[in-house]
């Protein structure tokens, strides 16, 4: 799939670019050619149909290129963030047991000593030895077309792996097949996706390419004819300038990414009413956010819930809807996807009532890989994804969340659910983000610690604003026992709040 539609979309869009990134810019007509010398090199070095083969590589044009090469040799391509430390890169290297790993030259350190290792130099688009001896890459189109000819892609062969960002417990790889990517490209271009070609737009990408929302997602992407400008690293006046330079009119951002545009002096000195719909993710929203991104960008603004597992879509909110919506709930279920909450045997419950939210779609990853364990903990056997958050829905079909089971605290005797207690905070006018994280008690057994970033870091909240604020939207027992002014709050490589390091600073905090 991936294959054929960047073949068409080379010759549709030509000297369009299709990245603009560190490495260099890349014309779809480039990544054509270029796929089909790097997939002759792969073929060399033992890459076939239904291998594994990971990228290690920095978001840009290699990472493109490579992902379609590996496209047409029929393999399974799985990005590996450049983010991650050391030992979580080997680990999913070892998890991913791949006939190659393509890595960047500055990434070689602490590789599993059995991997088998390539490396694709930046803005090379082709492969090199360990050693770095250089290989030819001129290979003619026809020498790929005498390679794969005969490969047609079937829906049920895999061709993506998304690695989970294992906030709890192991990273797990999610598998997806054909069928998967098709799902999430009719959902996410509605009716007719199949036959839809061009009417895209410069877009700037907010996570890494490794991530489940670019990896996935790629072939539609390539079908729009979209161009992706790329930062080294996300900074917030280097993302205004993108946006403003190159007319940028949808916004995918978390929302702390977004609260740090908005703090920025650029926000008054650029024009950025080409910004037309923002879209969060990752994490709540505060009605103050909210409220003020639709103000000063003049734009729509829809809060997005998914997971790796869910294939990057699930529920959202209206871009028109009530600030407070994005506190109170995640929204409806998308066009395409089926939404219900669930007790402990799957079985569905009442309006209202709180239990395991559960997705279904097309979407939904077909399996872990090498980890059947894991699936059937994941999956139903008629394909309801289990999410592990706790939620409710209402008569309308909105869903809330009420945080997960690991999460849970008891505090003198009463369960506390983090998400809930943050959700309190959050509407408080002077916070931006929140996590609340427990810490023991030698009398209540554990207690809520509150980190917080906020609008004027010279005027934060106090403790006692904070418990006042909050006691007129949750039990008094549920309030944060102590409270941190953050810089920021710790996210993981998705992009979502990192629960596991904002628990290590706090405890490092208590123990100063």
């Amino acid at each position: 799939m991936l294959s054929e539609i960047a073949r068409e979309a080379g010759q549709r869009f030509g000297d369009r670019a299709v990245v603009v990134a560190a490495d260099g810019v890349l014309t779809y007509e480039e990544l054509d050619r270029a796929a089909d010398a790097l997939a002759v090199q792969l073929s060399q070095r033992g890459v076939a149909r239904s291998d594994r083969v990971g990228l290690l590589l920095p978001s840009g044009g290699d990472w493109v290129v490579a992902a379609v090469a590996v496209s047409r040799l029929g393999a399974v391509f799985a990005g590996i963030s450049p983010t991650l430390s050391v030992p979580e890169r080997a680990t999913l290297i070892s998890l991913l047991g791949a006939r190659l790993t393509l890595a960047d030259p500055t990434l070689l350190e602490g590789l599993p000593l059995r991997a088998e290792i390539a490396v694709m130099k930046p803005g090379s688009r082709a492969i090199e030895s360990a050693a770095l001896e250089p290989v030819a890459s001129d290979f003619p189109s026809p020498a790929f077309n005498d390679l794969a000819a005969d490969h047609v892609a079937a829906d049920d062969d895999a061709a993506v792996i998304c690695f989970t960002s294992g906030t709890t417990g192991q990273p797990k790889a999610a598998v997806y097949c054909i069928s998967q990517l098709r799902g999430i490209q009719s959902i996410d271009l509605g009716p007719g996706a199949e036959q839809r070609w061009g009417g895209g737009s410069p877009m700037l990408a907010s996570t890494q390419f490794a991530h489940v929302g670019m990896s996935t997602k790629l072939p539609w992407y390539l079908r729009l004819g979209n161009t992706l400008h790329v930062m080294p690293r996300w900074r917030a006046e280097d993302a205004l300038r993108l946006v403003a330079q190159h007319r940028i009119s949808t916004l995918g951002v978390v929302a702390p990414q977004l609260a740090l545009m908005l703090r920025s002096p650029l926000m008054d000195s650029l024009d950025l009413t080409c910004v037309t719909s923002i879209i969060a993710g990752g994490a709540a929203s505060a009605p103050s956010l909210v409220r003020e991104a639709r103000e000063r960008f003049g734009a729509g603004y829809s809060i997005r819930y998914s997971s790796t597992e869910s294939g990057g879509v699930g529920i959202a909110t209206a871009f028109d809807s009530p600030e407070e919506d994005g506190l109170q709930t995640v929204g409806l279920a998308r066009p395409g996807v089926e939404v219900r909450i669930a007790d402990e045997q799957d079985s569905p419950l009442q309006t209202g009532e709180v239990g395991e939210l559960q997705l279904r779609s097309a979407a939904v990853m077909q399996h872990y890989w090498n980890d059947p364990s894991a699936t059937n903990s994941a999956l139903t056997a008629d394909r309801w994804l289990r999410t592990g958050d706790l939620a409710s829905m209402d008569s309308t079909g909105r869903v809330m969340l009420a945080g997960r089971r690991s999460e849970m605290y008891i505090r003198g005797g009463y369960n506390v659910f983090p998400a809930e207690v943050e959700a309190a905070l959050l509407e408080h006018p002077r916070v931006i983000s929140a996590v609340v994280v427990p810490y023991p008690d030698e009398i209540l057994g554990e207690l809520g610690l509150a980190m917080i970033c906020v609008q004027d870091p010279e005027r934060p909240p106090t403790l006692e604003e904070l418990r006042e604020h909050g006691s007129h939207l949750i039990a008094k027992y549920k309030l944060p026992d102590m409270v941190v002014i953050a810089q920021s709050l710790p996210l993981t490589t998705a992009q979502k709040l990192d629960r596991a390091a904002a628990q290590t600073m706090a405890m490092n905090l208590l123990e100063a």
